[in-house]
């Protein structure tokens, strides 16, 4: 059974711990303490020096895994990032993105291996480093794969068989260093490179509708009272999930470089350090078919949708695994100083990861 005070006590600790990507020792030792005062198996796996993923498995090759990180983006104010409660909303850092759902599929583990019904060939993985590098699930992979997998991103509990692909996208160019005084259009590297912004942005919203666009960062040069020598930055792209992402990254390369031959800057640089494909799973095999039965149990009508940002399910969608998007909170409020989650809906998150444990046992 659910108990649903236990599991707001754990989700408070979890978010009053802070863990942003490469620091996240302490809530991996608390996890790692909790779990086995709860009689379950726990393995740390090193990621890095002082960083490890914790793997409940009973089997070394699980059907389903049940995967979320305990990372989060770095705080908005290190002073004021713990966890509040208001009218049953918790605040704080990383209670949508992704410890709301972190508590509750440890929750439903907890619940399961209380009652018994813990199948043999399930797994929680609980991972580091997503917001940053993907290492940590880069590192399980190493060491294991699964056909299914339930991620616990937030989709307000909404199933996502679809997920969006993500390219990021890094431009740099050179122009010529000169005296703030002599400035001229075509030597300065931070106007050619918001040139090239614009008409990316413009193919993206004349051609690619459906995909997300974000400028990330731009810096330049520091150049005091002078023209500045170079500019660099940063986008993300956010792709359907069956577009394919080579050939999109190759049509912005083309977009991007189309200016320089017109400039009389000295260089441009343009790479492309991560491609990650979209997919778009079939509405069949034995998760889904769980899934749909304890959303019927609950009554709660069956209807998928799409994950429209990068997560760690990208990379098991590369072995092969079938991801499925599952978790409670609000994507649009991950990442915001507002991050809060319901805590009916953690609770209801634990409640169907645990039919859902439970229906994959016949």
């Amino acid at each position: 059974m659910i108990q649903h005070e236990r599991l707001t006590r754990l989700l408070t600790d979890m978010v009053d711990i802070y863990s942003p990507s490469g620091k996240e020792a302490q809530i991996t030792s608390y996890l790692s303490d909790y779990l086995m005062s709860h009689d379950l198996p726990v393995t740390l796996r090193p990621v890095t020096e002082g960083r490890m993923n914790i793997e409940v498995a009973l089997d070394p090759q699980p059907d389903v895994a049940f995967l979320g990180h305990v990372d989060t983006v770095p705080a908005f104010d290190i002073e004021n990032y713990e966890a509040h409660c208001e009218d049953e909303i918790l605040h704080g850092l990383g209670t949508a993105d992704m410890k709301g759902g972190c508590a509750a599929m440890i929750e439903a583990f907890v619940a399961a291996h209380e009652k018994g019904t813990l199948p043999q060939k399930a797994a929680l993985y609980l991972v580091v480093g997503e917001e940053e590098s993907g290492d940590g699930t880069q590192a399980l992979l190493e060491s294991t794969q699964f056909p299914w997998a339930i991620v616990a991103e937030p989709t307000n509990l909404t199933p996502c068989l679809q997920h969006y692909g993500y390219v990021e996208m890094m431009i740099q160019t050179a122009g010529r260093r000169r005296h703030a005084a002599m400035a001229g259009r075509e030597y300065n590297a931070i106007l050619n490179l918001l040139e090239t912004l614009g008409n990316v942005a413009e193919t993206m919203e004349n051609d690619y509708p459906n995909a997300v666009f974000n400028i990330r960062s731009v810096h330049s040069s520091e150049s005091g009272f002078a023209v500045p020598g170079s500019c660099e930055a940063w986008v993300d792209f956010h792709t359907p999930p069956k577009l394919d992402v080579q050939s999109f990254s190759k049509n912005m390369q083309q977009i991007a470089n189309a200016g320089f031959r017109k400039s009389t800057l000295t260089h441009r640089h343009i790479e492309f350090p991560l491609l990650a494909a979209g997919y778009d799973l079939p509405e069949d095999g034995k998760l889904v078919r769980v899934m749909q039965t304890v959303f019927a149990a609950h009554q709660i009508p069956w209807q998928h949708g799409s994950f429209r940002s990068h997560s760690d399910a990208n990379l098991l969608r590369e072995t092969g695994c079938a991801p499925i998007m599952l978790g409670p909170g609000d994507l649009a409020r991950a990442h915001t100083r507002e991050e809060c989650i319901p805590l009916a809906q953690v609770s209801l998150a634990a409640e169907l990861y645990r039919d859902i444990l439970e229906g994959m046992r016949h």
